[in-house]
């Protein structure tokens, strides 16, 4: 039995678990308040603290930190690399450190892993973090070559959920082509063609059907009007795009829980905006489905909206399912996700990838 720790760090949580092979036996939410966080002047500063939080909590209920066959962090903002798991080192690290692809919380997850391995005796990975590219490069020409289009999406569901989809099938992922639909905050489509995601919508940077939060792709010529109006700050308009975009412009909320409601409430604008939303989803996985060449095996639709069957899911289907046959995962286990793919290296199934020698491979063979 391989015992394997677990840490997910969010803008004001860690998540941390313990899988015993694959099954979870422990799991906690170590909340950060705002006050706590403050004092810290960017996201390094914080690992010393967080890591206090997760020794105390390990301690707390019993679990001794050298009892761990592996430790395991989200990856973070790093270099664009294939997907798979890395084993954490120096090069890694470094970058992390000096926040040098940009800020954000994931990137503790490699440095928290480092840090609490040591103590442990055992090493420490990340697995497909949101900067796995695997794009085809005919797939990266944007119509300006100034212009490229990157693959930033949520790698770590996707390929989990991809993965299952390919047991369910009776295959290997490395076997199946798969068309898969995250669907939260934000909302990413990837063509997955044996084992590599081909193509995929830049989630994070507005690319895609609009989302709870995030406007999508625009009409680009009202967008530069809209830029060039005089009436807007950049900020203001970057805020719309990302935070205050979708569905918060057009109903006021993120909830598509609270959207459900106003549709069961006969609100016809809601339904309308709702359904767009499902048709957009719908438009690109069509889009989706020409980069596999219309060869593919399933479509599998997960993240938080996939729980919702009675409208988002059902539209969906009526738009797609002449594509291929639908499955449907709701939610996303990113900490599932974590232990398994080291639980595949501990178990001789697959080799650890070296961060730095895929990061220069990838740029000698993607480089436009």
């Amino acid at each position: 039995m391989y015992r394997i720790l677990v840490i997910n760090p969010g803008s004001t949580s860690t998540k941390i678990a313990i899988f015993e092979d694959e099954k979870e036996v422990f799991s906690r939410t170590l909340r950060h308040s705002v006050e706590e966080l403050s004092v810290y002047k960017n996201i390094f500063d914080q690992y010393e603290f967080r890591k206090s939080v997760i020794l105390g909590a390990l301690e707390e209920n019993g679990y001794p930190v050298n009892g761990f066959s592996a430790i395991v962090g989200r990856g973070g903002l790093l270099r664009p690399i294939p997907g798979g798991t890395y084993e954490v080192d120096e090069v890694m690290l470094e970058e992390l450190r000096h926040a040098k692809q940009g800020e954000h919380a994931s990137n503790l997850g490699a440095i928290l892993a480092h840090e609490l391995a040591q103590l442990a005796g055992v090493k420490a990975y990340i697995v497909d973090p949101v900067v796995v590219d695997e794009m085809n490069n005919i797939a990266r020409i944007s119509g300006h070559p100034e212009i490229q289009r990157k693959s930033i999406f949520h790698a770590l569901n996707q390929k989990a959920v991809a993965r299952k989809a390919a047991l369910e099938i009776g295959k290997t992922y490395e076997d199946v082509n798969l068309i898969v639909v995250h669907m939260g905050g934000g909302i990413s489509i990837g063509a997955h063609m044996k084992g590599k995601v081909i193509d995929v919508n830049n989630a994070l940077d507005g690319d895609g059907p609009f989302t709870p939060e995030r406007s999508g792709t625009l009409p680009l010529t009202q967008l530069i009007d809209l830029c060039f109006s005089g009436k807007y700050t950049k900020e203001w308009v970057l805020k719309r795009i990302k935070g205050n975009g979708g569905l918060v412009a057009y109903l006021g909320t993120n909830s598509a829980i609270d959207v459900q409601k106003k549709i069961d409430d006969n609100d016809k604008y809601a339904e309308l905006v709702y359904r767009s939303m499902a048709y957009q989803i719908a438009k690109w996985i069509g889009k989706t489905a020409v980069a596999l060449r219309g060869n593919v095996d399933a479509i599998v639709l997960t993240g938080g909206l996939a729980y919702d069957s009675k409208y988002m899911v059902r539209w969906i289907k009526e738009y797609v399912s002449f594509i291929a046959p639908i499955i449907v995962y709701p939610g996303g286990d990113e900490e599932k996700a974590l232990a398994l793919g080291v639980l595949r290296i501990l178990k001789g199934q697959e080799k650890p990838k070296i961060y730095h020698e895929e990061a220069e491979r990838w740029q000698k063979t993607t480089c436009l």
